[in-house]
Parts: structure tokens; C-alpha cells; sequence
């Protein structure tokens, strides 16, 4: 592209990929556009590494993969969006297999990352310790950044998923957004991630008998996320776990953003006691979309559409119409998700919702009242938003009973309900109902942390 001098006196250059990928085991010097990165992680030494792939105007389909190589995570870049600059000075070129890719070495080699908006500034957000800037640099960023406005990047694929569509053991892409990031276990992250649509419901393969000593879980993760953090969260949509599962090495995730739409290839999907989890693979990647992707801003403008109609907060997969197994004696008013009431700013108040009823204890009608004959139960509830315990008590387990039918009865009920075929030992497989809930605490002095949630105005046709 052009010579220039170095600080130290030796001639030296940036290449054209196309012209780099010619210099086996030279050091060269590069400036491209990125267009993915690869998960940081922890290599089989004492290094941390990644992988970015580039392009330029002589390479801009396949463009080239630079491997990197740093002491810790905290020195790999942190690239802030796809279509940024990177400036590369002093990497080697290898061969890899049957192509070549470009190696930063930790112990000569540095870099520096740029905005790639045109009209952003020609200061680096990010350098490497042996980086040296020059004036003259600037000319051949100006360019990329110009050449990008009408050769920009793919970012969105059209092989991703949306969130609705994801199905067990499938490897795929994903485009989401990230929500948070948060320590799980002694060095295992979890992210949180949301596009705005519904996960579909799955079958729930735990026993009824077992939940007063096994319940099902309301969350993955051990502590539930305070409520600081949950009224930060959307709404409507489901709000996706994802871990690096089963994968030996340690990630970088803490190095991802919360903010941030992030385009994940080669991950997988997991149903863990009933709730979905994306899995992250050693050989997955991603790339930081900008603000302005069409595919973010689509996604955006669909989500608020629904999040603004009122009667537009159903789950997906209970259109038109939930089932007719219940009723509830509030028609007019709207319906919420699970989410809505977890996050409302009032401590008591009542609200409409559509849910499957994933759990009950106790597991059998002939438990369902106390020795005194007054209805005591807890219903584990779900939505694609949140899972959450509600409880049936008094008047109104006689409401929603429709009084106190026989046994035989209340295991028909019960088993329309929770989705049980004529054997408990099969998966149950819950269908959307709609119910009344009143939300109330139990102490008056830790109000947020003491908020219970209670079944009423509603009943169960059978």
C-alpha cells in the first residue's frame, strides 16, 4: 500500500492481505477491517488467546484470521464493534493446513484498534505496550473507513436464529443482544442474553411427588439476580442463560459488554430442568454489531411494536388464544408477563397473566388441603419471560376448584392442568391457561425481598 519509516530506521510497509498471504514467515505489517472475533480463552500453556479475522479491499469475501497470543485476557484486544480498524505491526504470516493466517507474537508484535465510523477520530481506544503511533497512519484508516461506507461487512447471517426457533442439540448462530454478565460458580460466567422474542415451551421430565424435596428450579443459576438487576431487563422476551457448558478451557467472557448485540456462531442449545440454556463451544466466535445493523435495529423496532400494544404481551405459542381450561373473573384487564410483575414498582398489586403451570406441591389432590380442610398449595409457574411460585390458598382454592370436588375429579383438573397423560412417569407437557395473581409481602420491614405471589379470581373448568 505504502512505504514508510519506522522509529527504528527499518523500511517497512503495510500489505494488502492479498499480497501478505505471499510472504510466508515474514513479519509484515497489516490494516483491516474486523469482521469477527473469536471467544478469548485460556490456551493449553500459560497464554491467553483469540482470533480475529480480517479484511481489506484486496481480500474483502474471506478476508484472514490472526491469531493472538497475550499474557493475560486483559491484553487481547477488546474490540468494541465489527466493521472497527485494526493496525497490526510486526505479525508473522503461517501457513495453517491448506490456507495462511497471521500470528501475533506477544514478544515483538503490536497493534492498535479505531473506531471504523468515518468522521470518528484518529486516536486508537486501544493499543498494545510496544504500539508507536504515527501521524501517517492516518491516511490509510481514512481509507478503510471510506471504502467500508460502500463495502461494509456482513454481520447478520442469514442462517441465524431467532430465539423462538432454537431446538435442543442444535448447533447454530444467534443474534442477541447481551443484558449481563455475572459470576455463577468459582470462575464460571454466565451470560444473559435477550432479542426479543419467545423461547419455545419444552416438556418438564420431573415427577410431581419429588417437588417438595426436589423442586423444580425458578433459575439456573444458584442466586437469583436482585431485583437492581432484573428492572434493568426487557420485559417481554425471553431473557436466555448462556455458559460454556462442558468446554475444559476457561473463556474470556468477562470481556463482553453488557449493551452489546452480539452475533454468535457455533453454539449449541440445552434444556436443564426444564428452562433453555445456550452453550457456548471452544470453537465458537462472535462479532460485536454495531448500533446501527439493520438486522439490531429490525429486531428493536418489532419488540417495541409489542412491548407498546396491551393485549400483545401473550406468549408466542399460545396465539390465538390460551386454553379454555380456565377462567378468570378480570376479562377487561390486560395481560403481563412474568417479568412486568417481578419488576412492578408496587410492592401489592394484581395483575392478569398467561402461563403453564410446570409444577404443583403437593403432587397429589389428596393433599391439597390442610388437616382443618382449607386449601394450601404452591403452583410453579412459567412464561418465556420468568418462573416464579404462586400460591392457592383458602377461598381461593374453592374458587378456583369450583368447591371441593372428589378426589377422582381434582385428579382429572390436576392432570389437564400440569399437562400428565395417564401416567406421571411421562414428560408433562403444560398448556398455556391464564390466571390472576396478587402479589403481597410477608415482612414489613424487607419489603422487595419478602414479596409473595397468590392465585385468585380464577378457576380451574377442568
Amino acid at each position: 500500500m505504502s512505504n514508510r519509516k519506522s522509529d527504528d530506521g527499518d523500511d517497512y510497509k503495510f500489505l494488502r492481505i492479498v499480497d501478505a498471504m505471499a510472504s510466508i514467515n515474514q513479519k509484515v505489517n497489516l490494516i483491516g477491517v474486523i469482521t469477527e472475533i473469536g471467544i478469548p480463552k485460556q490456551s493449553r500453556g500459560t497464554d491467553c488467546c483469540c482470533t480475529i479475522k480480517i479484511v481489506d479491499e484486496s481480500n474483502a469475501s474471506s478476508g484472514i484470521s490472526v491469531n493472538f497470543f497475550a499474557a493475560s485476557f486483559e491484553k487481547l484486544p477488546h474490540v468494541e464493534s465489527a466493521g472497527d480498524i485494526i493496525q497490526l505491526v510486526r505479525v508473522v504470516m503461517k501457513c495453517h493446513g491448506s490456507g495462511v493466517n497471521v500470528v501475533f507474537d506477544k514478544k515483538f508484535s503490536s497493534f492498535a484498534l479505531y473506531e471504523g465510523s468515518e468522521g470518528s477520530k484518529f486516536v486508537p481506544y486501544q493499543v498494545s505496550a510496544k504500539f508507536q503511533a504515527s501521524d501517517r497512519d492516518n491516511k490509510f484508516i481514512a481509507g478503510l473507513r471510506k471504502w467500508t461506507l460502500s463495502n461494509r461487512p456482513e454481520t447478520a447471517s442469514s442462517d441465524s436464529l431467532s430465539l423462538k426457533e432454537i431446538k435442543q442439540g442444535q448447533q447454530t448462530n444467534l443474534i442477541c443482544k447481551v443484558l449481563h454478565v455475572c459470576e455463577v460458580k468459582d470462575g464460571e460466567l454466565m451470560l444473559f442474553v435477550w432479542d426479543g422474542t419467545d423461547v419455545p415451551p419444552v416438556n418438564i421430565h420431573t415427577k410431581l411427588d419429588d417437588e417438595f424435596e426436589k423442586p423444580l428450579p425458578l433459575q439456573l443459576e444458584a442466586t437469583p439476580l436482585s431485583r437492581n438487576i432484573l428492572c434493568k431487563f426487557p420485559t417481554v422476551g425471553t431473557v436466555l442463560r448462556m455458559t460454556n457448558g462442558k468446554c475444559n478451557e476457561k473463556l474470556g467472557l468477562h470481556l463482553l459488554k453488557a449493551g452489546k448485540w452480539v452475533h454468535f456462531r457455533n453454539i449449541t442449545f440445552e434444556v436443564r430442568s426444564g428452562l433453555w440454556c445456550g452453550v457456548l463451544l471452544s470453537k465458537s466466535k462472535f462479532s460485536l454489531l454495531p448500533d446501527d445493523d439493520d438486522y439490531t435495529l429490525e429486531r428493536l423496532r418489532i419488540n417495541k411494536e409489542r412491548a407498546k400494544c396491551k393485549w400483545d404481551r401473550k406468549p408466542y405459542t399460545c396465539f390465538p388464544w390460551p386454553s379454555k381450561i380456565t377462567d378468570t373473573d378480570r376479562q377487561d384487564v390486560p395481560f403481563v408477563t412474568l417479568m412486568d410483575i417481578l419488576t412492578h414498582p408496587e410492592v401489592i398489586a394484581k395483575f392478569r397473566c398467561v402461563v403453564r403451570v410446570v409444577a404443583i406441591a403437593p403432587g397429589h389432590p389428596k393433599d391439597f388441603k390442610a388437616p382443618c380442610g382449607t386449601y394450601r398449595l404452591r403452583l410453579t409457574l412459567e412464561d418465556p419471560t420468568a418462573r416464579i411460585h404462586a400460591y392457592l390458598y383458602a377461598e381461593d382454592g374453592v374458587k378456583f376448584f369450583g368447591g371441593n370436588p372428589s378426589i377422582a375429579t381434582m385428579i382429572k383438573m390436576r392432570n389437564a392442568l400440569l399437562g400428565v397423560e395417564e401416567t406421571d412417569k411421562k414428560p408433562r407437557n403444560p398448556p398455556w391457561v391464564e390466571c390472576c395473581l396478587t402479589s403481597y409481602n410477608i415482612d414489613e420491614i424487607d419489603l422487595w425481598g419478602s414479596i409473595r405471589y397468590r392465585i385468585f379470581d380464577t378457576t380451574l373448568l377442568g
